[in-house]
């Protein structure tokens, strides 16, 4: 007896000992990190690894803390906006979004030794929460694929899993959709329930020399005389990567800073994805065109350390030094998944079919090891009316690690053999006037793969003004930064792409109070 394939939906989540399938993607996602700071250290690119003075400057360098004179906290707000431009096999489309978030807040208390007989002059202690990396984005890509169809992604999970019949299941208690979805994902786990998805919803089927003994192969039922697939990617996500930083400095015989910071992390992170194909051929027999929904929501913690250090050669010119160990999070997903299908066969077009499990998977925890991070910077200060930074900072890429390592052995072997050593350069200006404070910033942040097309490098523009009106300053900045790379559709089977160039504009108004 074949399943059934009209049933009735209910609502059901469960808990499951398999692992979504995570790819190198989510490992870049919580591992790289954007330019959103306060205002000041926005308009200089992020040049303050041996400046200090201000709280974003903490977050690369902890010893940064020590240069604050009086105690202070500020407030950041920000617009961003990202502009994606896709080209998908010579289609064009354009997806804009823009989110306004706070994105920095901080405080810092500075302590005065009195004690005179001790060569540290003073101590500070600071607490800053930012917003690392906003994960709000929007990309379209839409257009003909000559050769591919998403029935290739269906077909692969079911003949990976040749030991697994997605046929012969009616000696389950159970037959409803929800249900073997459910026990499916619950034994199986991820791959089998695709199979099951693409089967039920017509677009996989067994070969004629199906076997249920030695020959389980699936073919595809999406066909295309002489190819051309049309087809529409929809990727929209929210979220935000924020980092809590607790800060403790000292200054040492006036020349010397030293700092350590203690970083709580966190993920929150929802995924929407809807991929739409149709067949441009209406002569051809199978599948016409299909909707395919997955909605993902992640959420993590982790923690990690920094260590840094500030020498003062004279009073122009300053050396910074700071290293950020690995973040060590652990990462929650959910995923609910939909397709429906709309097939025609010899007498005309078919019912379309729904297949919506209602299923929430709740997936066992996993952690992630993203790669340390040293930077060396070194400051140039012209009296009291500018002064010119820069940051060079190495990231090893590779030594991101997802575990435990037995269950994520081939992806942790992918992102060893692809990903490598990313450098960034930071360069930060600033000229006073008065109250008045003028100031600019470039960056440039090589791509962590070692081919450098999957992820381009990235390059950034800043300029911005601050106002002091004496315990107060006002700050406003704009930045710019341009990256191009690839992106892929699904991991296996339909593994085409498109290409993206992103553009990211951002202005940020920071407030800084004197206590």
């Amino acid at each position: 007896m074949k399943m059934k394939k009209n049933i009735i939906l209910i609502m059901l989540g469960f808990f499951s000992s398999f692992i979504y399938s995570q790819d190198i993607s989510d490992a870049l996602r919580y591992s790289q990190e954007n330019l959103l700071g306060t205002a000041r250290f926005s308009a200089m690119s992020g040049a303050f690894g041996a400046l200090g003075g201000d709280f974003s400057s903490v977050t690369v360098n902890p010893a940064g803390s020590a240069i604050f004179l009086t105690n202070q906290v500020a407030l950041t707000t920000s617009s961003y906006g990202v502009n994606n431009k896709s080209n998908y096999f010579g289609s064009r489309d354009v997806e804009n979004s823009i989110t306004a978030d706070i994105n920095q807040l901080g405080a810092v208390f500075v302590f005065k030794n009195t004690d005179r007989n001790s060569e540290w002059s003073k101590f500070s202690f600071a607490l800053n929460y930012e917003n690392a990396n906003n994960l709000d984005n929007v990309v379209l890509s839409s257009g003909t694929n000559p050769t591919n169809s998403i029935g290739e992604y269906f077909k692969y999970y079911a003949n990976r899993n040749n030991g697994v019949s997605i046929l012969n299941l009616q000696t389950q208690p159970r037959e409803s959709i929800t249900d073997l979805y459910d026990y499916l994902g619950t034994n199986y786990g991820f791959g089998v329930q695709q199979a099951f998805l693409g089967y039920q919803a017509y677009i996989i089927d067994p070969a004629s020399n199906y076997n249920e003994s030695n020959n389980r192969e699936y073919v595809s039922l999406i066909r295309s005389n002489g190819g051309d697939y049309k087809q529409k990617n929809y990727f929209k996500t929210n979220g935000y990567n924020g980092k809590l930083s607790f800060n403790a400095s000292g200054q040492y015989k006036d020349k010397f800073y030293f700092g350590i910071n203690i970083n709580s992390r966190f993920i929150d992170y929802t995924q929407n994805t809807s991929f739409l194909e149709s067949n441009s051929n209406d002569s051809a027999l199978g599948v016409k065109r299909l909707q395919f929904d997955n909605e993902l929501t992640t959420f993590g913690n982790g923690i990690s350390f920094q260590l840094g250090a500030i020498a003062k050669l004279n009073k122009q010119v300053r050396l910074g030094i700071a290293y950020e160990s690995p973040t060590w999070y652990e990462i929650y997903d959910k995923l609910s998944q939909g397709i429906s299908s709309f097939s025609v066969n010899a007498t005309g077009d078919l019912p379309e079919v729904r297949v919506n499990p209602m299923v929430i998977n709740v997936y066992e925890p996993y952690q992630l090891t993203t790669p340390g991070k040293w930077t060396g910077s070194l400051a140039y200060i012209y009296k009291k009316s500018g002064l010119l930074s820069i940051d060079y900072s190495m990231k090893d890429y590779s030594n991101i690690e997802f575990s435990p390592n037995g269950d994520y052995r081939e992806l942790n072997s992918e992102i060893n053999s692809k990903l490598g050593l990313a450098t960034e350069l930071r360069i930060g200006g600033e000229y006073r006037i008065k109250a008045i404070s003028l100031r600019a910033g470039y960056r440039s942040e090589k791509s962590p793969y070692t081919n450098q097309t999957s992820i381009g490098n990235l390059t950034g523009y800043s300029t911005g003004f601050g106002y002091n009106f004496g315990g107060t300053k006002l700050d406003i900045t704009y930045s710019h930064s341009q990256r191009e790379y690839q992106k892929q559709f699904f991991n296996v089977g339909m593994t085409d792409y498109s290409k993206i160039n992103s553009v990211m504009n951002n202005i940020i108004i920071s407030m800084t109070f004197e206590l």
